[in-house]
């Protein structure tokens, strides 16, 4: 029987629904096939012994483990509208649903992957989610998942790119590269795409950003915030991943990685990396590959 020491706050309450949402809306797109797993979630909760449910140590963990699986097996679904949970996805951006967090454009990329490379990119580099809650959800080993995510990354920035010439593509970066020397962050916000998204990869290491940021003016900010000026730290272009990127040093350490994926005139994606295991080759090339 539940006591006094059962009880939780109500704001804990909103914000553990709120994530799940976040959680499943990300994974399938809809908000109202959001909330119906959502509903599902809990009820496999109280449908629990309380000998059960005592045993949960962290029934947030838990509670988004189930949401997980069960976006999974409905992305899975043979019969699944795929054409419709993208339209949907936009009317619900369009009405405000996590509007700074995601666009239409970013929602119908996802909606192409396949079910399991979805669900890893979405809990891997969305919610930073432990290796061993996106295996135990996928059902597969780490390594599998983490190549299930990679793949995912390959996918939606081949998707979001469009053809650019090397010598197009480096004076991008390099005007980038200058606004955020110069910390211009209008002349950051106009080489960024409108739609533009960031994706920060911590690894779990450290306490980089969680969600993905969206909106050229918010990711300008946030690089801005993140590669604020200091006496011992330097930004400069270097190639990373087979085009020019930025590669960011404190001292001789190298600090984070930063690749951008160029369309036309504006950045659309920019991914960083500050996780230690990823960066740990560079640093043992003493900071430059």
């Amino acid at each position: 029987m539940a006591g006094a020491d059962d009880a939780v706050s109500l704001v804990e309450l909103l914000d553990e629904r709120r994530h799940l949402v976040d959680v499943a809306f990300w994974m399938l797109g809809r908000e109202r096939e959001a909330e119906r797993v959502i509903d599902e979630a809990y009820r496999q909760w109280f449908g629990l012994s309380d000998a059960e449910r005592a045993r949960i140590v962290d029934p947030r963990s838990w509670l988004a483990r189930v949401v997980g699986g069960i976006c999974l097996s409905r992305l899975a679904s043979p019969g699944r509208d795929r054409a419709r949970v993208t339209s949907d996805a936009g009317d619900a951006v369009g009405r405000g649903v996590l509007a700074e967090e995601v666009s239409g454009v970013l929602l119908e990329a996802l909606d192409s992957l396949p079910p399991a490379e979805r669900a890893a990119f979405v809990l891997n580099d969305v919610f930073a989610c432990a290796p061993g809650a996106v295996a135990d959800i996928l059902r597969q080993s780490e390594p599998v998942c983490v190549e299930l995510a990679d793949r995912a990354r390959k996918s939606l920035r081949a998707q979001r790119r469009l053809p650019t010439s090397v010598a197009e593509h480096d004076a991008v970066v390099g005007a980038v590269r200058a606004a955020c020397v110069s910390e211009d962050e209008g002349v950051l916000a106009s080489l960024l795409a409108v739609d533009a998204t960031a994706f920060f990869d911590g690894g779990g290491k450290v306490r980089a950003l969680v969600k993905p940021v969206h909106g050229g003016a918010q990711v300008a900010r946030t690089l801005l915030t993140l590669l604020a000026r200091h006496p011992r730290t330097t930004l400069d272009t270097h190639a990373v991943n087979g085009r020019t990127g930025l590669v960011v040093q404190y001292g001789r350490q190298v600090a984070a990685v930063i690749s951008l994926d160029v369309a036309g005139p504006h950045v659309v994606q920019v991914w960083v990396t500050v996780n230690p295991d990823k960066l740990r080759t560079w640093n043992h090339a003493g900071g430059l590959l």
